[in-house]
């Protein structure tokens, strides 16, 4: 023997799962926002490590530093900068870039700064 169990409403309950749904969305939405930038920040991260990488290859190589400054900027992206130094044995170049909210859209806040350095060991001709 079964019986259908039937759930006696109550009275204030008529539209409660809407507004709960109401309440939950905008949440959601905002969580899968954040998860979306942390993945922009990283690939951008990834981007910087791989421009600082090629610049100090290139100095090693021997190529001139505006070729390894345009090469590294190319890679990062834009409004990067790029340095170097020259020490004893070995060439050291940073890329430093802030990375700005897609779209302006988080251009209240302030934008996350990233940063890479690599080093390389100049190659004799």
């Amino acid at each position: 023997m079964s019986r259908a169990v039937r759930r006696a409403r109550r009275p204030g309950e008529r539209g409660a799962v809407t507004a709960e749904l109401a309440l939950g969305l905008p949440l959601l939405l905002a969580v899968t926002i954040g998860l979306v930038w942390l993945l922009a920040v990283g690939a951008a991260q990834v981007r910087v490590v791989d421009g600082a990488r090629e610049a100090a290859r290139a100095l090693a190589r021997g190529d001139s530093e505006a070729a390894a400054f345009a090469r590294a900027e190319e890679v990062a992206g834009a409004g990067s900068r790029v340095t170097a130094s020259y020490g004893g044995d070995e060439v050291r170049v940073t890329v430093r870039r802030e990375l700005r909210g897609p779209g302006g859209l988080f251009d209240v806040w302030p934008g996350v700064g990233l940063h890479a350095d690599a080093v390389a060991a100049p190659e004799s001709p």
